[in-house]
């Protein structure tokens, strides 16, 4: 079993109705003038103004950045900074789903050390401390809000970076359950599979230890149980409560662990087709944990309970049973991936970090075999 270093930067505010204390929280840390940063939708659901006005009431002068996509990458980073540069704040808001929480921290990077996103891919590669951070997500996916990294796109090659620092981690984190009623049903599903495959990987990882294992499992129960009822019962505030501590804990469980194959084959195909991350895992991790079982099927089998059934194969068909819940799932193949893309896609997956930390020994010829089996 690793070692680990447990290190609790972030406050966790959790319960319904708790944006209302953003203002309040943000004071108690000093802040006087903040970027909040969220996205479009964020603002069409009126979340931006229910911060704005907290904000306001505790004396904080605010400022809003929403010019940003889905996948945040290094150019709408850039744009952020050149933004607020002039504006002299003293700390950030990022209010949404993992986009503007990560595009949020890229922001800092940049304001607070200068350079481009791609100096800081990597970990602790930030020379000066970034500015201090509240994270409010909106969706119940990313976990951002429990990590000290931000997944930012290299705007030329459309593929990931992940860029952390200690100083990256938000210092409070407010989970308000409300805020994810709003989210419209495909955002829920695939947000809600992110989660899942975090909980997932992170409990068979290379890195894994006594502590990863335990928000690994504690999030997959709680993940488990409440994906198909919300999804069926979108105003179910218990099934929403458990989908974002459950995100949030599978979130720390990356934190003090790290992911694996399906990720790092989940990237080439959101930089190369555009397929939303949550749809990309939804395709690929049934396919990575039937692989992975191959070769040892006993970590499977001390997170799920068999029924008649070898343990990967158990959780794959729990896995793909919640894809089919979700509209998610499918082939590569009717997502408009050729057959002549796949080397050049198992190429750049045996280049993703995360597949290092892979159970099964992962490169370019075992990604191969993941893309033709989800084919």
């Amino acid at each position: 079993m690793n070692a680990f270093d447990f290190h609790a930067r972030t406050r966790v505010i959790f319960g319904p109705g708790s944006l209302q204390q953003t203002g309040t929280l943000a004071r108690q840390l000093g802040f006087t003038r903040t970027l909040l940063v969220a996205d479009e939708g964020v603002l069409r659901a009126g979340f931006v103004d229910a911060a704005s006005s907290s904000l306001a009431a505790a004396g904080i002068e605010t400022m809003a950045f929403h010019d940003f996509g889905q996948n945040p990458d290094s150019a709408m980073v850039e744009a952020g900074r050149t933004f607020i540069a002039p504006l002299n704040i003293d700390s950030i808001v990022g209010l949404g789903g993992g986009s503007s929480l990560d595009c949020a921290k890229g922001i800092n990077f940049l304001l607070t050390n200068g350079g481009t996103m791609s100096d800081y891919r990597g970990y602790g590669k930030a020379s000066t401390p970034l500015l201090p951070m509240i994270g409010i997500p909106t969706t119940a996916g990313t976990g951002s809000e429990a990590q000290s990294y931000a997944v930012i796109a290299d705007a030329r090659t459309h593929m990931k970076m992940a860029c952390g620092d200690p100083s990256a981690a938000v210092k409070i984190a407010i989970l308000d359950p409300t805020l994810t009623t709003t989210a419209p049903p495909v955002v829920t599903a695939m947000a809600g599979y992110d989660a899942i495959a975090h909980a997932v990987e992170t409990w068979v990882c290379t890195r894994r230890n006594w502590l990863s294992d335990m928000f690994a499992e504690r999030a997959w129960g709680l993940l488990s149980n409440a994906f198909e009822r919300v999804l069926e019962q979108p105003d179910d505030l218990e099934a929403r409560a458990s989908m974002l501590v459950g995100s949030h804990f599978a979130g720390m469980a990356i934190e003090q662990s790290m992911l694996g194959a399906a990720h790092a084959c989940s990237n080439p195909l959101t930089a190369r087709y555009g397929l939303a991350h949550g749809l990309a895992l939804s395709i690929l991790l049934p396919v990575v944990v039937r692989w992975n079982a191959a070769v040892d099927p006993s970590r499977y089998g001390l997170f799920i309970r068999s029924r008649g059934v070898a343990p990967g194969e158990q959780l794959a068909m729990v896995l793909e049973r919640f894809a089919q819940a979700g509209g998610l799932g499918g082939r590569l193949r009717d997502k408009g991936v050729t057959v002549d893309a796949l080397p050049e896609l198992a190429h750049l997956a045996a280049e993703q970090w995360t597949g290092g930390f892979n159970p099964r020994r992962f490169d370019a010829a075992g990604a191969l075999e993941i893309y033709r089996a989800a084919f």
